[in-house]
């Protein structure tokens, strides 16, 4: 199939799959898909600043139908999800204009996929023991961790989501740098709001630097960083993509960077998957639902690295 704006042929089957496979996973896991979607479009010879553009316009159709799912199972913290949208925009303009930089002076293909690489790779890794850790950790009956125990103790609804990396959280719950925010539906006490702010704008700056929703980076932030339970992380991520990546469609949009047909024909599959992901996380631990995260950016990463090498050859 030709697609005009970009100026690629593609498969239609392979883009429908791929959406597909990224929604069930990425709401599996709480994340946007981009870890799949943009190695899978440069795999086949979409160039770098059309598969950032491209992958968050796909996003945000998925993202709409994924949330209106978690919203129902009680695990949109929309609170929480507007504060980050704030950040996360300021971090999504300034990653666009990096690219907007790179197009001009380097080889964007270049620089954006050996960066991805890195930070999938990286994320994967951190995770994995994590979420092994945890696991082990739970068979041997450790209590809950210490802002579970606060919010419990003041009185507030918690979902208690242990992970072995819980004085990290407890941590930054101890930064007093006011105005302190109470999170009721993620169980949280009070947290600087500067916390929150500093952990969506760096998403942000991922998300418009390499594309999609950069869940892979803001949804283990919010559970390792700033406490907030996987099940409430995973769907307040896709609540605040759905409107972040939307300023971010539009942003590159304006540039010239999103092939809208592309996007389309992969929301196809990617809203079917969409329903499936989300349903199947009440199926399962939070510590679980990390681990089989693990994967995820090593199949990405493997991916991109094939394009680099080997850039068109899926066609």
């Amino acid at each position: 199939m030709d697609f005009l704006i970009s100026g690629e042929h593609v498969s239609f089957v392979y883009l429908v799959a791929v959406g597909f496979v990224i929604g069930v996973l990425g709401r599996f896991c709480g994340v946007g898909g981009s870890f799949l979607a943009g190695p899978s479009l440069f795999a086949v010879g979409v160039p770098m600043n059309f598969v950032v553009g491209t992958d968050l316009a796909h996003i945000v159709g998925k993202s709409i139908v994924a949330t209106k799912r978690h919203r129902a199972l009680g695990n949109v913290d929309v609170k929480l999800g507007m504060i980050m949208v704030s950040g996360t925009i300021a971090g999504v303009e300034v990653g666009a204009q990096i690219i907007e930089a790179l197009k001009r002076r380097a080889n964007v293909d270049r620089v954006v996929g050996f960066s991805f690489v890195i930070l999938l790779v990286s994320i994967s890794c951190f995770i994995a023991l994590e979420s092994w850790q945890t696991i082990r950790m739970r068979g041997k009956g450790r209590k809950r961790s210490a802002p579970q125990a606060k919010a419990s103790a003041a009185g507030v609804k918690v979902k208690v989501d242990e992970s072995a990396f819980d004085h990290i959280a407890e941590r930054i719950h101890r930064i007093k740098l006011p105005p302190m925010i109470a999170l009721p539906e993620s169980g949280i006490h009070h947290i600087s709001l500067w916390a929150i702010v500093a952990v969506s704008f760096t998403g942000g700056v991922f998300s418009g630097f390499l594309g999609g929703g950069a869940g892979y980076i803001r949804m283990p932030a919010m559970v390792y960083l700033l406490g907030i339970p996987t099940h409430v992380a995973v769907g307040t991520d896709l609540f605040e993509v759905m409107i972040s990546a939307s300023y971010g469609t539009l942003t590159h949009a304006l540039k010239g960077n999103v092939d809208i047909m592309i996007a389309l024909v992969m929301h196809i599959g990617g809203a079917i998957g969409a329903n499936i992901g989300a349903s199947m996380t009440e199926h399962f631990g939070g510590p679980r639902i990390r681990l089989a995260f693990v994967p995820l950016p090593l199949i990405g990463a493997a991916v991109m690295i094939y394009g680099l090498l080997f850039g068109g050859h899926f066609k």
